[in-house]
């Protein structure tokens, strides 16, 4: 077991502290299902063969069939696409979605690819991993540097492989082949109605005005949006390129118009400063968002963070050793199982929505969107004040007791 997972698990073990839990959940929850590697032989567009690196991880499925993303990173490894999918895991249970937790990867610099050779990349990852993949077994999802198009075309492939439709076995696909009506503002929408509950509970302050903002892709471009519009401050923006700041805050929308036309924030010249992307951290402000990678927030750095609140967009943004350098200063973070689960939460409603045959409106998922992120905040905001405990212990604690009453269905063990 890679040191991410073991990291990423001893979150779960503070959390069954608060639990009376059966004998063997956590034992179950200690490895996942399955992992299955791959090596994908992509013919480039110039004739070149070269091989990429891909995994599927299934870590539980007691609660349903599995549900994850599939990213194209450079730096993906067995270890973080393992983690992912525990993380995965305690996201569905939190949001209390009939999912397990799975995640995939290919090992890839996607921006390197023409659209042809991504195409093909795509393909061969169902390829792969078809055996498993449907909508009673295993259901992917876009992630980092996929989307509805990477779905499409991986939808179309298993199609071709197994010569029936299955709507159901990938979310986050097109609107025209299925997908869901508000599925691509649903992460950053999502993170924002987690972000209202929370000063509503009392949690975050209610006189938090300005944010800070790590990541301008899909996450967290739709909550600057979404935050902006609410009438909160967006003070400062990076990507991996760069940063823009302001104290008297960032026109969003002209900043997500120079970011679509130049492929980074600091092209953004309107009344703002630029600087290097790790200013960011360090930042003055009310919330900190971190929506880029996993582990910006470390030991290393946890002392230095001036905001005394983060909302997680990003998978894993603070690592397990920062978490309790954090608490001890009184910064409160809001857990990324609970605050980027937006998206999973309308792949569930794309997934009901290709089972059942129904076409949803965009004004109905969004109400239904907001319903699920407020009531289950409020079930964790309500935890944590009760034991005492952290948000993220309370949301892990709250995932922790809906998997175990399924496996303590399953088990003879007293």
């Amino acid at each position: 077991m890679g040191h991410k997972l073991t990291s990423a698990r001893r979150r779960v073990e503070q959390a069954a502290e608060l639990l009376d839990l059966h004998p063997e959940t956590c034992l179950r929850l200690k490895y996942p299902n399955e992992t299955r590697a791959a090596s994908l032989p992509l013919r480039h567009d110039d004739g070149r063969l070269e091989f990429f690196k891909a995994w599927r991880c299934r870590y539980d499925d007691l609660r349903g069939p599995t549900k994850g993303g599939i990213r194209y990173h450079a730096e993906v490894d067995q270890d973080e696409v393992m983690t992912l999918a525990f993380w995965m895991m305690i996201k569905c249970a939190v949001m209390d979605l009939p999912f397990g937790g799975a995640k995939g990867g290919i090992r890839v610099d996607s921006k390197k690819l023409s659209l042809a050779e991504k195409d093909r990349l795509s393909r061969l990852f169902v390829r792969a991993f078809d055996q498993t993949i449907g909508s009673g077994i295993d259901v992917p999802a876009p992630d980092m540097y996929t989307d509805e198009r990477v779905m499409a075309w991986m939808t179309d492939e298993l199609f071709h492989i197994k010569g029936h439709k299955d709507p159901g076995a990938f979310t986050g696909k097109p609107v025209s082949m299925g997908g869901s009506r508000g599925r691509t503002s649903a992460t950053g929408t999502g993170a924002f109605h987690v972000l209202e509950t929370m000063r509503a509970e009392g949690i975050l302050p209610e006189d938090l005005k300005t944010i800070a903002i790590q990541g301008f892709g899909n996450g967290g471009r739709h909550f600057a949006k979404t935050a902006s519009e609410a009438g909160y401050k967006i003070i400062a923006v990076s990507d991996s390129t760069g940063m823009v700041s302001s104290p008297t805050g960032i026109d969003i929308d002209k900043l997500i118009e120079a970011k679509k036309s130049n492929g980074r924030v600091d092209a953004f010249e309107e009344n703002v400063e630029r600087g290097p992307p790790d200013i960011l951290l360090r930042t003055e402000v009310d919330l900190l968002v971190p929506a880029a990678l996993g582990d910006q927030i470390t030991r290393d750095n946890a002392d230095s963070i001036p905001a005394r609140s983060i909302l997680e967009i990003a998978n894993g943004p603070v690592s397990t050793d920062a978490d309790s350098i954090l608490e001890d200063r009184g910064v409160v973070v809001v857990p990324d199982v609970l605050a980027n689960a937006g998206g999973v939460t309308v792949s569930h409603m794309e997934w009901s929505q290709n089972l059942s045959g129904e076409r949803w409106s965009q004004d109905f998922v969004a109400d239904k969107l907001a319903a699920a992120m407020q009531e289950q905040g409020k079930i964790v905001a309500e935890f944590a004040k009760g034991k005492t405990t952290s948000v993220r212990t309370a949301a892990y604690a709250i995932a922790l007791d809906r998997i175990d009453q399924a496996a303590s269905m399953v088990s003879i063990a007293e």
